[in-house]
């Protein structure tokens, strides 16, 4: 799991979200413990305590004393939220500008976009 370059925890933060965001991990459900992330990524606790304290903080995650974390009441959607917005900034804009850079308009762009998610079958789709 651990990708060159990438802090750890931050990974720990983005497998939980993953979890939350692919239904894995339900609102109201109880988040895996900072020592079971520590022992199935075989990483100190420490490191997958600041992933998990990460989330606390965004209000993806919620500390009850005694019983463990949970995952937050809209927890799902305020991360769809926050990807979305991402995902713009990550992958859109650096394609358009690259499309501006080449001489591709937005239409052409579009017409890329559909031709690959018309002749290409979605990896999600095959077992």
């Amino acid at each position: 799991m651990v990708e060159e370059g990438r802090a750890i925890f931050l990974q720990i933060a983005q497998s939980v979200e993953d979890a939350i965001l692919d239904g894995s991990l339900a609102e109201e459900a109880q988040a895996p413990s900072t020592n079971e992330l520590a022992a199935f990524h075989r990483i100190n606790p420490a490191t997958a305590a600041k992933g998990i304290n990460l989330l606390v903080d965004k209000g993806v995650l919620q500390k009850r004393r005694g019983i463990g974390m949970f995952v937050a009441t809209g927890a799902r959607e305020a991360l769809l939220t926050e990807r979305r917005t991402g995902f713009a900034d990550r992958f859109l804009d650096p394609l358009l500008a690259e499309a501006r850079a080449i001489g591709l308009s937005p239409a052409d762009v579009a017409d890329l976009i559909h031709q690959r998610t018309t002749s290409t079958p979605d990896p999600r789709s095959t077992p």
